[in-house]
């Protein structure tokens, strides 16, 4: 290791993957000492960073692509145990659990039994039956929602049977998660993802697992009537075919519009699409429409669409979670109905892909412009900005925003729609924007504005001078607003690293200055003398040797100018800091 480039050795541990104990083990062997020791150091913490990334990156890429998978085999798969085979080995690969299982109820005997396990290896844990609400599954059924335990064994929040608790420690399980199987209001049966050693389940987890979940219950409820009739009517066939129309979109990478698209086709109607904060997300056919929120959340309990006077709204869930809503803006049949709610299941998948793409795009903009404050120097950030579609050598603006995961969530929808680069930088969050893009996000927030600027050292000055504005605004009481240095007068001067005292001794002088010109007058003369003797206006007709009815006079010529409250504290304030300026330069 003395006598190889520490360097190159970095380089050559990233390319081959290695773990992060090799790249850590490089500054001990590399023999060297001092300012070099510290040197190589610092190259072995990058490379770990980027090797932190990587891994980051692979894994969202593995998700996605398991996520992907799985939905073109249920897409595919006509068959019921090829579909619920493919359902519980997809569920184990895309939580990377021990064992994945899963439970159909049987109506005839009142309980539920193991219909497909992967990972298993108790015969005694696939064979064991579940009356109805016994166990962590039971509650699942019951409740009609998701339930995870890191502990099962000593998990007294549902109720345990000695023949489950045999069979779970059978298998040697520790930590499960169950999300329910449903059609309509009825849980045919419960998901699981179990785990031979303690774990916390994400929400994330939650709600892939749920979305998996729901996209399989309506292939088992296809697969099921294919079995038990072997023959389709026509409207089976149409929801059948429209599904997968649906389906094959969203795998080709159709985005949330092409599939309004689609639907507004089969219904023969308007569809609107939202976000779960009622924002329009796509529109086909119909004109804007209010956000129908009761609606909504009627929907959201039942789990199935809700029918109104002018059509049918569905939530988009994933499990518990609401991702969106579905309008349909035309009179629906029972058949379209249907039809209707499994769409809601394909957006819901749609849109937790949207959102995964949307998280990852986030993170490397974010990592990109905390790099150009932390150190608009550095080599290569004009090219990562351009491959991600933002020219920072361009004009931008900078805002510095009040920091929440609402504002948060709004900076990088606006950074992705606008061209432009959001994150997180000192508690604050930072806003890069073209100089032609509208700064409105969207969401009340305190906002302090800097620019235009170009190129990386100029944004980083920019957001210096954005911060500052948005801590004046706050100490100000401002919240809410939004400002630039030039719009908080003489603060703005005293905060801007790049002031523009003419400017802003013409804004607040400008209409005594042109009348002084014009008339050859000396009304900023009287002005000064007026507040040199503090307000009096028998000092001011001393220091200027005129009557005491001529400063009355022009002292009501400057209110005219300058306006009623020009003798206000915060006017007067600003007025004579002009005042000394105008004198200063001129």
């Amino acid at each position: 290791m003395s006598r190889m480039n520490p360097v190159t050795e970095l380089l050559r541990l990233l390319v081959q993957g290695a773990p992060s104990e090799e790249i850590a083990q490089v500054p001990r062997l590399c023999g060297l000492s001092g300012a070099d020791l510290a040197e190589v150091e610092g190259a072995a913490e990058l490379a770990l960073r980027v090797r932190r990334t990587l891994t980051q990156h692979q894994r969202r890429e593995a998700e996605l692509a398991a996520l992907f998978d799985s939905a073109g085999d249920l897409a595919g798969l006509r068959d019921l145990d090829s579909v619920l085979r493919s359902i519980v080995h997809r569920a184990r690969m895309l939580l990377g659990t021990d064992v994945a299982y899963l439970s159909m109820n049987d109506e005839n005997a009142g309980d539920t039994y193991m219909r497909v396990t992967d990972g298993c290896v108790s015969e005694l844990f696939q064979r064991v039956r579940l009356g109805m609400g016994e166990g962590l599954g039971g509650l699942v059924a019951q409740l009609c929602r998701p339930y995870a335990s890191s502990g099962y064994s000593g998990d007294d929040r549902f109720r345990h049977t000695e023949a489950i608790d045999v069979a779970v420690r059978d298998e040697g399980l520790v930590a499960i998660l169950g999300v329910p199987l449903r059609l309509n209001r009825q849980v045919i049966g419960v998901l699981y993802a179990a785990q031979r050693s303690s774990r916390q389940f994400s929400p994330d987890e939650v709600a892939l697992l749920s979305s998996l979940a729901d996209h399989a219950a309506v292939a088992i409820d296809t697969a099921r009537l294919l079995e038990e009739t072997r023959t389709h009517n026509t409207a089976m066939r149409r929801a059948e075919q429209a599904h997968d129309r649906l389906t094959d979109l969203v795998l080709r990478g159709g985005d949330v519009q092409e599939v309004a698209a689609a639907l507004a086709t089969l219904l023969s109607g308007g569809i609107i699409v939202y976000d779960p904060d009622g924002c329009e997300l796509a529109r086909v056919g119909t004109a804007p429409q209010p956000f129908p929120a009761s609606e909504v959340a009627a929907s959201r309990v039942s789990g199935r669409s809700v029918t109104t006077p002018w059509g049918a709204v569905c939530a988009v869930l994933a499990g518990p979670e609401l991702l969106g809503a579905l309008v349909a803006c035309s009179e629906l049949s029972v058949d379209d109905r249907r039809l209707f709610e499994r769409a809601s299941v394909v957006t819901a998948l749609l849109l937790l892909l949207r959102r995964s793409t949307a998280e990852a795009e986030n993170q490397v903009r974010g990592e990109l412009i905390a790099d150009v404050l932390r150190d608009p120097h550095r080599d290569g950030l004009i090219a990562r900005g351009r491959r991600l579609g933002v020219d920072l050598t361009a004009s931008h603006f900078v805002l510095a925003l009040a920091s929440s995961d609402r504002v948060r969530a709004a900076a990088a929808r606006v950074a992705r729609t606008r061209g432009g680069l959001s994150g997180t930088f000192d508690e604050r969050i930072v806003l890069v924007l073209p100089n032609s893009a509208s700064r409105d996000i969207g969401v009340p927030v305190t906002v302090g504005v800097s620019g235009p600027a170009s190129g990386p050292v100029g944004v980083a000055t920019a957001w210096a001078e954005a911060a500052r504005v948005l801590r004046a605004l706050e100490s100000l009481g401002r919240e809410g607003t939004s400002a630039s240095v030039s719009d908080l007068g003489f603060v703005g001067v005293l905060l801007g690293d790049r002031a523009d005292v003419g400017g802003f001794v013409s804004s607040v002088l400008g209409p005594v200055l042109e009348y002084d010109k014009r008339r050859g007058t000396d009304l900023v003369g009287t002005l000064r003398a007026y507040f040199a003797s503090g307000g009096s206006l028998t000092r001011t007709k001393d220091v200027l040797h005129v009557h005491i009815n001529t400063v009355g006079q022009r002292l009501e010529r400057i209110g005219v100018l300058l306006g009623a409250d020009w003798q206000s504290a915060e006017r007067g304030l600003e007025l004579q800091l002009a005042l000394r300026l105008e004198r200063l330069v001129g």
